[in-house]
């Protein structure tokens, strides 16, 4: 499902992913905060489309202005357990990691993803990028599901 947001104009661009953190100190008493606000806090989005008739709004947040682009749930790439690992089954990840220089890292500990939920997987993208895992984890690298699209949502 695809919704109509503000981003700064700096970022938008199709194909684009990020996190959504919420409001931000300076969004108080901005008049575009209902276009801006519009999304759920700790998912992930991809920017489908980018508005080009649309004008930059300025912003006290991003120096360049927003812009209105589209924007959908994205699946999130992680790295779970290999074990029971498939296309729509059930997975949790594994927990913190702190090897941070391990190339790994970000599908251990993926941005848009909570250790205390369940999610669905999509596809087996295949190995994770590392060659050894420093906490002896036997993991597949995975594309979980959209909210939207997870189950019991």
């Amino acid at each position: 499902m695809t919704t109509v947001t503000l981003i700064g104009s700096r970022l938008a661009t199709a194909g684009e992913e990020f996190v959504y953190r919420g409001e931000a100190s300076g969004c108080d008493g901005c008049p575009y905060r209902d276009q801006c606000l519009n999304l759920t806090e700790g998912v992930r989005y991809r920017i489908t489309d980018v508005r080009e008739s649309g004008q930059i709004l300025d912003c006290a947040v991003h120096d360049s202005g927003v812009k209105a682009v589209e924007v959908e749930p994205a699946p999130i790439k992680a790295n779970v357990s290999a074990k029971g690992a498939y296309a729509g089954s059930s997975a949790t990840l594994e927990g913190p990691c702190p090897y941070t220089g391990c190339p790994s890292h970000e599908y251990c500990e993926p941005a848009g993803a909570s250790f205390d939920e369940e999610y669905r997987i999509d596809e087996i993208v295949g190995d994770p990028p590392h060659d050894y895992c420093g906490l002896d984890r036997d993991l597949t690298l995975v594309e979980l599901a959209p909210p939207e699209e997870r189950s019991g949502r």
